[in-house]
């Protein structure tokens, strides 16, 4: 890590937000880089101590001896570098996106140690607990207020902008999405540490392989009536049937409000921006990302529940959840534009006028959810036993058509 911001200052377009205070005040006071890291961070530390106080865990001190090593190492590989002569943008911009991948491979080793955490980390962390925010949304405020005081620390007593340019941005977005393509892909540090590479969902999940039981999974377009269908559907499969009564679940075993599941779940609508949220949760081995946490719960219970018994489920990636069941029959639902508008207002109590562009969006966030959490497209025919285009047909002939299919199914 301390060769990675060695080079991001000999490329000189900006070092990372963790490093703007300390580089910033290095060219104004007689301290080293490396010197100024190690006040900065013990600064961090006491922040972490007076947010959590008797919630501090005293391991965490740890966190002292290897801030002071990490300063040390940051001057030596200053010392290494100096010689390095980069005279083009080309050459700048190459030792920057070198010095990113230097700094994600350290926060790569560094989580996976499972020791501590550089103290940024842990001041987000600190004010996640204590303020009761999601650590994404703490990492990002705590990675802008470093930029902020650094810029603000460039003019007071600089004058002009030092050290924090475009170079400052590509760390920022770069580092925790690089980090995570190494934790995805390199599987040997894992090995060394003994560790199960696959994560298992729950310890208490149920394999019961032996049980044939039937499993219906209902996709379906927003306004499509997927709902009413796959009740009507349990009913005459005489089948327990499994939509909204899954939010209740989910917020008895994973401590998220059911308002929260409600807005949340089976949605992404912005897959890219929430990729840029989510590689902040790279630094840290402790906090997981709350929309990951719940599709990892409700998958759990889906997967408990179908091993338990036959039964209808509607949404949430069921039919891709349970992939490898050969019990499995996938439906999709969908229909044209205006029998899904007509539906929403007439049937789904919905008063404001549905246009267009909102059906397209609310299935757009559908897609994303599906694409990010399983790698398959949510709308493509050939991952369903089924497709049916709900505005030709009443609920319960729809409803009857699947009963008919699964029944010729020998089921």
């Amino acid at each position: 890590m301390a060769f990675g911001v060695a080079l991001s200052v000999t490329a000189d377009l900006g070092v990372s937000p963790i490093s703007c205070i300390p580089y910033v005040y290095s060219l104004k006071l007689p301290l080293t880089l490396g010197e100024l890291t190690i006040v900065f961070n013990i600064v961090l530390i006491i922040l972490q101590m007076i947010l959590l106080r008797r919630n501090y865990r005293l391991i965490q001190l740890v966190q002292i001896p290897v801030v002071f090593i990490f300063g040390f190492f940051i001057d030596f590989t200053l010392t290494l570098v100096s010689g390095l002569s980069v005279s083009n943008y080309v050459l700048q911009m190459f030792c920057c996106l070198l010095s990113c991948v230097m700094v994600a491979f350290g926060v790569f080793m560094e989580v996976k140690a499972h020791i501590t955490y550089l103290p940024g980390e842990g001041l987000a962390m600190a004010i996640a607990d204590t303020f009761k925010k999601e650590f994404g949304k703490a990492k990002i405020g705590v990675d802008s207020s470093m930029v902020i005081i650094g810029i603000a620390s460039s003019f007071i007593f600089l004058h002009q902008l030092q050290g924090i340019r475009e170079g400052t941005i590509v760390a920022a977005i770069l580092v925790g999405f690089i980090a995570k393509f190494f934790s995805q892909k390199i599987s040997v540090v894992d090995k060394w540490l003994e560790e199960n590479v696959q994560e298992t969902i729950s310890a208490d999940l149920v394999q019961d392989t032996t049980k044939k039981n039937l499993i219906v999974t209902i996709s379906r377009e927003y306004g499509s009536g997927g709902h009413e269908i796959g009740q009507r559907v349990a009913r005459k499969l005489g089948l327990p049937f499994y939509d909204r009564n899954l939010i209740e679940l989910t917020a008895e075993q994973s401590g998220f409000t059911p308002d929260y599941i409600e807005k949340n779940e089976q949605k992404l609508a912005h897959s890219l921006l929430f990729e840029l949220y989510e590689q902040n949760y790279a630094y840290v081995n402790e906090q997981r990302p709350p929309l990951d946490a719940l599709f990892l719960v409700q998958s759990k219970i889906i997967r408990n529940i179908c091993a338990k018994e036959s039964c209808v489920i509607v949404g949430r990636c069921a039919n891709f959840i349970m992939k490898d069941n050969p019990n499995c029959f996938n439906v999709f639902i969908h229909a044209n534009n205006e029998s899904r508008k007509n539906k929403i207002t007439n049937e789904y109590g919905v008063k404001t006028k549905i246009t267009d562009k909102q059906l397209i969006e609310k299935d757009l966030e559908r897609a994303n959810y599906c694409l990010h959490y399983t790698g398959n497209n949510w709308n493509d025919a050939s991952n369903y036993d089924m497709t049916i285009d709900s505005s030709r047909y009443s609920s319960d002939e729809v409803a009857q058509l699947i009963k008919s299919a699964v029944d010729n199914l020998g089921h």
